[in-house]
């Protein structure tokens, strides 16, 4: 975890606030660009992928120049969307296709670059918008700002640039409560991750198919229940962190975590579990599909299209698609149960029990190569 390190706190997130404040507004966006591309290169060379650091931080430069010819209604919009994708697919997903298809020679992992699924849905976000003239054109400083904004970059939440701008122009000057309030909202990230976090992790990072093979069904339901409070700790705990980082600069990120699990069915759930992501599905997949105003048939499939595409993008494996299937068909359930029975209620425990139960066995699917998910199911099972 890049931000539990001092290299980022002293390094990167200190110096470029106090120059942040201290700068005009019109350096500002230049700072921050400076800052993230640093950034970029400096924690991909900790990770032993500093050959290929250059040429990822000259995507951004790329990706920032071609954003200059979007319009609205633009072929150039579209084309940027598709180069995104193309970059993402590349990146992420070659070693999956040679895997697969066993053609080709497998590229070290660390030729990954550091969030590349965060700042790609960023890219994808821009220019979408930019095609529905929802974004009119800015300035290309303001948007080279937004892309290398360095505490949302590997972890998010996911921006959108006309919520960013606004907060970059004209940042809070209120700066002792931003300092409170971003140190205290770190901290509580840190506690996440040490206290919480690493403490699960301890429980649920060692179980093999050998240790599955001899469990009982109560140590296995322990394990996928921990592992589901691991992954809600270590996550949230990074869009603590970064909230609380951006608010030293005097900038607000939104939320992206809101008591998930107290939820009493799974639309609930998606609504307060990764909400920038749940917003870009929505806005981005759902809804360009067709969203709910098609027969019920297309609503289906709209669903299980706007899933796979969560699942994919949370990794490269089979075991990433069974779990975006997982939440596809929890979603339509809920949605067929609503419609079938308008008027009928369950009792609230009830409801969040059977949500909190669901959504927690699917992370078997998430934590696990999808054949030794498969032996956990059937081993739960018999």
């Amino acid at each position: 975890m890049i931000f539990n390190t001092a290299a980022y706190y002293l390094l990167f997130l200190l110096p470029a606030a106090i120059c942040f404040r201290l700068s005009s507004a019109s350096v500002r966006p230049f700072l921050l660009a400076a800052f993230g591309a640093a950034f970029f290169i400096y924690f991909a060379h900790t990770l032993n992928a500093h050959r290929f650091a250059a040429a990822c931080v000259l995507i951004f430069f790329w990706e920032a120049w071609f954003s200059r010819l979007y319009r609205e209604r633009s072929i150039f919009c579209l084309i940027g969307v598709v180069q995104s994708v193309v970059i993402l697919s590349v990146f992420k997903y070659y070693n999956f296709s040679v895997d697969l298809t066993h053609v080709g020679k497998r590229w070290p992992q660390a030729f990954l670059p550091l969030g590349i699924s965060f700042f790609t849905f960023e890219f994808i976000h821009y220019a979408v918008d930019r095609y529905r003239g929802v974004i009119k054109e800015g300035r290309f400083r303001d948007y080279l700002a937004f892309i290398f904004f360095f505490p949302s970059m590997v972890a998010g939440p996911i921006k959108r640039y006309q919520e960013f701008v606004p907060h970059l122009e004209h940042p809070s000057e209120d700066w002792f409560t931003d300092l409170n309030r971003g140190a205290t909202r770190i901290l509580a990230g840190l506690v996440k991750k040490f206290a919480l976090a690493d403490l699960l992790t301890a429980l649920t990072g060692h179980l093999v198919r050998a240790d599955i093979a001899t469990a009982n069904r109560l140590t296995l339901l322990f394990w996928v229940f921990a592992y589901g409070q691991q992954i809600y700790f270590d996550f949230s705990a990074y869009s603590d962190i970064a909230i609380g980082s951006a608010r030293l600069f005097g900038i607000k990120l939104p939320e992206n975590f809101d008591w998930p699990y107290l939820q009493r069915n799974i639309s609930d759930f998606w609504r307060h579990w990764h909400i920038s992501l749940s917003r870009w599905l929505t806005d981005y997949v759902f809804i360009p599909l067709g969203g709910s105003r098609r027969k019920p048939a297309r609503v289906i499939a709209n669903l299980l299209i706007t899933m796979l595409v969560s699942g994919i993008w949370h990794g490269a494996g089979l075991n990433f698609i069974a779990w975006g299937l997982w939440h596809g068909i929890l979603l339509i359930a809920h949605r067929l149960w609503r419609q079938r029975f308008p008027e009928r209620s369950i009792s609230p425990t009830i409801s969040w029990a059977l949500t909190f139960f669901l959504v927690n066995l699917g992370w078997a699917f998430f934590s696990m190569d999808l054949s030794t998910a498969r032996f956990f199911f059937a081993r739960l099972l018999t």
